[in-house]
């Protein structure tokens, strides 16, 4: 009768860390393995014990055996088998073999981008924010970066946290990509944490700042201004919008798909007010904002209507703001925004102005007398 493979205590002066010793057979050789826990020796002779009836192969040696045994009680919580555990490994490796630095990502998404013909403003922006992201893992092949590493780079910004999503979400963009040519297995910029941002209302012009603001205006500019606040077009928008594509008799406004954020058309309604703001101006084209000295008669403009503090977008915001509050129709207001989400809208817009003043709003007309000239060109 075969003797049970056992532990055993091990005490040996010359070698302290290794507590315990299992005697086994080997190739008919006696050998002896000695352990620093008795955790582990315990699993190496119920390994051999398994094994003693003669069922190894030389080709498959102890070691090996004993890695894979380990192997598997590692991956056992997580539901996974050997097998699992290659194919996910060798995937990786074979992405890495084909993947690319963070630099040339970059740089091929740019390309891309440019001729898939999106906006300057974004191509800008997202070239911007990946450059960082490329110094900071030059050199590094993307199929290796984490989103370990991704987290603790966002958090390094010196940057608030709206910004940060921004950053996120450019990243996100850019590892898309690298999974669709095969530079990465996987996106890890999904699994980076976004920054809580707190959420606040946004800064619109009162009913008396409007009035003044269109009061100081010059012709040039006035425009611009008028389909900003009764409009609400973004600012891109109305420095691509021609005069062409302002329609009196419909009372709507044509913005069209290659100058729109979304890249989807839309018409706006030209309300009353506006259209009578706009008629002494209008033309048969040629672009509502002008080329030279925008900035300036702006600037005059804001100046002389005593606004110190200009709200980040306060035209559209106005407009959103006044448009929610006198017509009381979310879905209507996002359809002239050009917004896909009602709730979006109701939930950033809601409860900003008053309904009074809301209809003050849209009764802001142009000193009476003010005559509707001939249609030029």
């Amino acid at each position: 009768m075969k003797r049970k493979i056992k532990v055993r205590e091990y005490n040996h002066k010359k070698r302290p860390h290794l507590k315990f010793v299992v005697n086994s057979r080997e190739a008919g050789q006696r050998k002896r393995t000695f352990f620093e826990t008795k955790d582990a020796a315990d699993k190496f002779a119920a390994f051999k014990e398994r094994d003693k009836n003669g069922s190894e192969h030389s080709q498959f040696p102890t070691s090996i055996r004993v890695m894979a045994q380990n192997a598997l009680e590692q991956l056992k919580p997580f539901g996974k088998t050997i097998t699992d555990a290659v194919a996910h490994y060798v995937a990786h490796l074979k992405a890495s073999e084909r993947s690319c630095t963070a630099a040339h990502l970059v740089k091929e998404l740019i390309a891309a981008k440019k001729a898939d013909r999106i906006g300057e403003r974004h191509l800008y922006d997202l070239n911007n924010r990946l450059k960082v992201f490329a110094e900071k893992f030059d050199g590094q092949m993307v199929a290796t970066i984490t989103s370990k590493e991704i987290d603790t780079w966002l958090r390094s910004l010196q940057v608030g946290p709206l910004t940060r999503n921004h950053y996120r979400r450019a990243v996100v963009l850019a590892f898309n990509y690298a999974v669709r040519c095969n530079y990465a297995p996987s996106n890890p910029a999904m699994g980076a944490e976004k920054a809580r941002v707190v959420s606040k209302a946004p800064g619109i012009l009162t009913v008396t700042e409007t009035a003044r603001l269109l009061e100081a205006a010059s012709l040039d500019v006035l425009p611009y201004l008028a389909i900003g606040l009764f409009a609400g077009l973004r600012r891109a928008e109305l420095e691509r919008l021609d005069w062409s594509e302002i329609d009196f008799e419909s009372n709507l406004i044509e913005v069209k798909a290659a100058n729109s954020k979304t890249a989807m058309r839309r018409h706006v309604e030209l309300r009353p007010n506006l259209r009578q703001w706009l008629l002494p101006l209008r033309k048969l084209k040629g672009n509502i904002t002008p080329e030279l000295g925008f900035r300036e008669a702006f600037e005059q403009a804001r100046k002389a209507a005593r606004i110190t503090d200009w709200p980040q977008n306060a035209l559209r915001h106005s407009f959103a703001s006044y448009h929610l509050a006198h017509f009381n129709n979310a879905a209507k207001t996002a359809l002239q925004l050009g917004h896909h989400d009602a709730e979006i809208t109701f939930a950033h817009y809601r409860e900003l102005v008053k309904p009074k003043d809301a209809e003050r709003f849209w009764s802001i007309k142009p000193a009476k007398g003010a005559e509707v000239v001939p249609l030029v060109a």
